[in-house]
C-alpha cells in the first residue's frame, strides 16, 4: 500500500493563501510520501496550473493519488443535475491529464423539500451516467461516505450496488462513520471489499460542554480531529482488513484537526507508516 497526503489536510493554509497547490507538492516531498491527492476546490487556473503541477510531480518523484471533487446529485432542476454529471465528466478528463485513475465523488447534500428516496434517485441516476464515461476512460469513481445519503456504509454499499459498475466503488474514510454513529469498525468490515481508496484520517471524542470547533455525529456526540492513530478509530483493524482483501491502493492522510495542520498531517504520516509496517 502506498501513502500519500490530501491537500484538505492542509486546508487551514490553503483557505489563508498561505499555501499554492505547488507549495503543497514541495510540501508533501518534504514528509516522505509518495503521492498527493488533489482537490478542484483549490485551483486558481487549472489550464495554467495542471502542466507546472505534472512538471513539479516529476521533479519530486511524486504520483497524484486521486482527484477529488465536490460534486452534488441531489438537485430539483434536472437542468442542475446535468451540470453536475458535466462536472464528473470533467473532473475524469482532468484525472487522466493528472496520470491517476482516481476519482474521489460524493452523493448529495440534504435540500428543502426533497425526501430521501427521491435524493437517492437522482444520486443514482448521476452515477450510472457517470460510471459510462469513467468506463470509457478507465477511471475509478470512489464514493465517500459522506453526509446524509451516503454517511453510512450500508448507503454506500447500497448506491455501488444500484450502479452496479466496476467503475464506481468506495472512497474509504475512515472517520466519517463517527459522524453517523456507526462503528468505524464494523463499517470498514461491511466495505473493504469495494475499497479502492482509503481516507486515513482520525478523531477523538470530547464531552458535550466542549466549546472548541467540533464536529457533531448525528445523535449529537462530538468529536474533534486529531492526528490519524490518535484518536478512537482503530485503524490496526482498518489495514488487518485492508490486507485481507489484497488491498493495493493508496492510503491517504487527511487531518481535520485543530492546531497546527503541519504537525498533525505530519504526525499522522509517521503513525500510517508505522501501523503498515507492523501489520506486515
Amino acid at each position: 500500500m502506498k501513502t500519500s497526503v490530501s491537500m484538505y489536510s492542509l486546508h487551514k493554509y490553503t483557505a489563508a493563501g498561505k499555501m499554492s497547490i505547488l507549495e503543497f507538492i514541495d510540501y508533501a516531498a518534504s514528509i516522505g510520501v509518495e503521492g498527493v491527492e488533489l482537490l478542484d476546490i483549490y485551483w486558481t487556473n487549472e489550464e495554467v496550473e495542471i502542466p507546472l503541477v505534472l512538471s513539479l510531480l516529476k521533479e519530486k518523484n511524486l504520483q497524484v493519488s486521486a482527484y477529488d471533487i465536490t460534486n452534488n446529485f441531489v438537485n430539483a432542476s434536472k437542468e442542475e443535475r446535468d451540470l453536475e454529471a458535466a462536472r464528473v465528466r470533467k473532473s475524469i478528463d482532468i484525472a487522466k491529464k493528472l496520470n491517476t485513475t482516481m476519482v474521489r465523488i460524493f452523493s448529495g447534500d440534504v435540500q428543502e423539500g426533497v425526501s430521501f428516496e427521491q435524493g437517492k434517485q437522482w444520486i443514482i441516476e448521476g452515477l450510472k451516467e457517470s460510471a459510462k464515461y469513467a468506463e470509457e476512460n478507465g477511471v475509478i469513481l470512489g464514493i465517500e461516505n459522506h453526509g446524509y445519503f451516503a454517511g453510512h456504509s450500508a448507503q454506500v454499499a447500497e448506491l455501488i450496488e444500484a450502479v452496479d459498475s466496476p467503475n464506481v466503488q468506495s472512497t474509504l474514510d475512515t472517520g466519517n462513520f463517527l459522524l453517523v454513529d456507526e462503528d468505524p469498525k464494523a463499517a470498514v468490515t461491511a466495505l473493504r471489499h469495494y475499497a479502492v481508496h482509503v481516507h486515513f484520517k482520525d478523531f477523538v471524542a470530547v464531552d458535550n460542554d466542549y466549546d472548541g470547533p467540533a464536529f457533531k455525529s448525528i445523535s449529537g456526540n462530538k468529536f474533534v480531529g486529531t492526528a490519524a492513530g490518535e484518536g478512537s478509530i482503530d485503524l490496526k483493524h482498518v489495514i488487518s482488513e485492508l490486507n485481507s482483501v489484497h488491498y493495493k491502493g493508496w492510503l491517504s492522510v487527511e487531518f481535520e484537526g485543530a492546531g497546527d495542520a503541519k504537525i498533525g498531517t505530519e504526525k499522522s504520516v509517521e503513525n500510517l507508516k508505522n501501523i503498515v509496517r507492523a501489520a506486515i
